[in-house]
């Protein structure tokens, strides 16, 4: 699939936070830990900027509640598996073509605000 920027319109949702077990080190399995989400879904909206419609667009408050809930019960090793399991979640809508995830963990290094993943995806790395 070729990804051109001028037929996508672009969804952002801003420093989701929520929390999960994440981390490779004994403490880090005992306790949940903070972790901040952002996603820029690259979409054909068009549509739904007509007919003002949410079956026309991503709906943006049902994704966010999918990735919530899919994190909170999680236990991954490492945020770059978390944030593949989060994009896999944003293309369950079939609108979404391209998207970018950064996961962030705050505090997991010592005199580091935060350290952070950011993966893009497109719909052909989950294409059979």
């Amino acid at each position: 699939m070729e990804i051109r920027g001028h037929d996508m319109d672009i969804i952002r949702i801003h420093d989701i936070k929520t929390s999960c077990i994440i981390g490779i080190n004994e403490d880090e399995r005992l306790n949940q830990q903070d972790i901040i989400i952002n996603i820029t879904l690259y979409a054909d909206i068009r549509k739904a900027c007509k007919s003002d419609r949410i079956e026309d667009t991503v709906d943006y408050k049902l994704l966010k509640q999918n990735i919530i809930t899919m994190v909170k019960k999680s236990s991954f090793f490492l945020i770059e598996r978390l944030s593949e399991r989060i994009a896999e979640i944003c293309f369950e809508n079939p609108r979404v073509r391209m998207a970018k995830i950064r996961v962030e963990k705050p505090y997991a290094l010592t005199y580091a605000r935060t350290v952070s993943v950011e993966i893009t995806r497109i719909r052909s790395d989950y294409d059979g």
